[in-house]
């Protein structure tokens, strides 16, 4: 046994069913207790018309590419026309016309029949793999009939990319995956995995998934099994079965060199230490995010049957009609407002921060001040970093300061999870005062940084224009199983941030909003890559009925991949028209937003002018929040808020 290649006793599953013997042997060799259920057997369709068809079709010159995905498909097609046609006759036109092999299986089924392929793809043999070829080797198959013959399920990213070429396919199936005629060991892994008793899961084949999902679905613990895989380390045999671990929301941690189950074994088993804490590390933090998330919905009915609920803006969260649109403004209690920079005159930031009775002062006085429909709380995105274990300062001048950045993998040893959330009780005790304190038909919105924006100022220490230390972290985290160092701070901060808004609601804010004042420094492709799965896990961790504002600043681009759930809004900035922004997200979702702030230190008449024409370019659709692109600066003058929004609740009586 190669000495750093050991399971060293974790209990390891696997769905593979033709070598499962072979499977059970590698596992127990490299030191792991081996749980292999088989899930699933080729299953011929008999009879098959539709091959008879396609038989004829080849015969004359009616088809005139061919492409095999799977050896077995291809002996399966030759079984199912076998009494209906001259075999000889098909195999003689097949040699006539381009054939195209996914792969060496394929290939090795044609030769043992005395046919060579025209076209071999390459490892690792996926559908991006053939258009690639099709498109490196030149293959003419514009205006051609392509027959495709399938396995399993369609894959319509192929058919879809071969009539992006001008193709015409024609798809054929020749055998499903059917469950083994045995499935009670099946089914016995997948209670296991459900309930965490499965450290780690291989795969060898895309089917077993589908397989193994459906048999779930049949007991009724799919959402079991989703919660328990989670937690489980996955090791996928390459690209395809990857592919449809991703279809199927789930993920896989590591795929080996080569696409070989010898491979996939010993480099999991070398693997599998980092793996497993990894994976254990998560499934205590969704453990953590569940205990919050049952908190806040033990205290969601009292607060979404408070009065407020059916406010103006509460309804327009909901897309509900509304008899005229809401408006708040972010930052509306700062340093543009007299009173709060008396307030602040005898106290830092942080010390403000920290004192409940002064925040609900400051907020509702701005809120009484303003007429605005909303109340934010009075916080700021980064006491969230301190039980983290960095140290945090605000410094007159320079803004918020993080004297221990994470910079390398390294520094990680110093992060810290949410473990204690009342460490945060201040900002709960901040959410319960200005819920109090306010009046009743004004709801009250809790707030977090997201993990974007709160990484980077844990990696770059401060503000930053460029976020070198971030991207690098970022990308160099590629290849690594779970994500590597970014991976890591990215659950720790997902993890803290769904707590952190989940005891907000259970002290009674009626809506959540996250920001991402940083967002804007990537490009869709990074935000899907490295931020999207953890915002998608946030907002489906936070308390189902609570409304949840998603507001990323700097890119439009990025409107698309900020729709999260059902009861997301979506916050826009000043950098896009609000009518095309709203179009770009879907008129299916609220919207807030989204005046320049910058309009604020122009005359009434200007203000009123653009508050118009801002109001009137989406008056026919439901679920408009008024809000500003970013908050209040602090040269506003005051009564330039006021007038902006008296406007709003003027100009936009229906």
């Amino acid at each position: 046994m190669s000495v750093d290649a050991d399971f060293s006793g974790l209990h390891v599953a696997s769905l593979e069913s033709r070598r499962a013997s072979e499977m059970q042997r590698l596992i127990e060799r490299y030191g792991g207790v081996a749980h292999v259920s088989p899930s699933m057997r080729e299953v011929p369709i008999e009879p098959n018309r539709p091959a008879i068809d396609f038989a004829y079709r080849v015969m004359t010159g009616e088809i005139n590419v061919v492409i095999l995905m799977t050896g077995v498909g291809f002996r399966f097609l030759l079984r199912a026309i076998e009494k209906h046609v001259d075999t000889q006759r098909f195999l003689d036109s097949l040699s006539d016309i381009t054939t195209i092999c996914r792969g060496p299986k394929p290939v090795a089924a044609m030769r043992e029949l005395g046919i060579k392929p025209t076209h071999r793809v390459g490892e690792p043999n996926t559908w991006r793999e053939i258009l690639q070829y099709i498109d490196h080797e030149k293959v003419s198959i514009a205006n051609q009939v392509i027959g495709l013959q399938e396995y399993g399920i369609s894959n319509a990213s192929l058919v879809a990319g071969l009539e992006a070429r001008g193709a015409i396919v024609e798809p054929l199936r020749v055998y499903g995956w059917e469950f083994p005629e045995q499935t009670d060991a099946l089914r016995e892994n997948i209670i296991a995995l459900s309930e965490g008793k499965r450290d780690l899961l291989l795969l060898t084949s895309a089917h077993q998934i589908v397989n193994m999902m459906r048999m779930a679905e049949q007991m009724g613990v799919s959402d079991q099994l989703r919660r328990g895989l989670y937690g489980t380390a996955i090791a996928s045999i390459g690209p395809t079965t990857t592919q449809m671990l991703n279809e199927c929301e789930l993920h896989a941690d590591m795929e080996p060199s080569h696409p070989k189950m010898g491979h996939l074994v010993v480099e999991s088993a070398r693997q599998s230490s980092s793996m497993v804490t990894q994976k254990r590390r998560w499934r205590e933090s969704d453990a953590a995010i569940q205990i919050s998330r049952n908190v806040a919905i033990e205290n969601e009915d009292a607060s979404q049957k408070h009065p407020s609920v059916d406010s103006l803006f509460m309804k327009a969260c909901r897309g509900e009609p509304t008899e005229r649109t809401p408006v708040w403004l972010m930052r509306q209690a700062g340093r543009y407002m007299a009173e709060y920079r008396e307030v602040r005159a005898n106290q830092s930031f942080l010390e403000l921060c920290y004192n409940p009775k002064l925040c609900s002062e400051v907020m509702c006085t701005a809120v009484d001040r303003l007429g605005v429909d909303a109340a934010i709380i009075f916080s700021d995105l980064l006491p969230l970093l301190e039980p983290l274990g960095f140290d945090l300062e605000f410094v007159a001048g320079d803004g918020p300061v993080i004297h221990n950045p994470i910079r390398e993998e390294a520094d990680l040893a110093r992060l810290k999870r949410l473990d204690d959330p009342q460490s945060l009780g201040f900002v709960y005790e901040t959410v319960r005062q200005t819920r109090q304190d306010l009046p009743e038909h004004l709801p009250v919105i809790g707030f977090s940084g997201s993990p974007f924006t709160l990484a980077s100022y844990a990696i770059e220490g401060g503000g930053s224009k460029v976020y070198t230390n971030t991207k690098k972290l970022m990308y160099r985290s590629i290849g690594s199983h779970s994500g590597g160092a970014w991976g890591e701070l990215m659950a720790t901060l997902s993890e803290a941030i769904t707590v952190y808004l989940n005891h907000q609601i259970a002290a009674g804010a009626q809506c959540v909003q996250l920001f991402d004042s940083w967002a804007g420094c990537l490009s869709p492709n990074e935000y899907a890559e490295f931020v999207l799965p953890w915002m998608d896990k946030i907002i489906s961790g936070i308390a189902p009925g609570v409304p949840l504002i998603n507001f990323a600043t700097g890119n439009p681009e990025l409107l698309p991949l900020l729709r999260g759930d059902r009861r997301t809004v979506v916050g826009v900035d000043w950098r896009i028209p609000l009518r095309r922004a709203w179009d770009r997200i879907g008129h299916d979702k609220s919207v807030q937003g989204n005046l320049d702030p910058a309009v604020l230190l122009a005359e009434p008449d200007v203000i009123r002018s653009r508050t118009g024409d801002l109001l009137r370019s989406v008056s026919d659709l439901d679920g408009h929040i008024f809000n500003l692109g970013h908050g209040v600066f602090k040269e506003t003058p005051v009564d330039n808020a006021i007038a902006l929004v008296d406007a709003v609740k003027e100009l936009s009586t229906r």
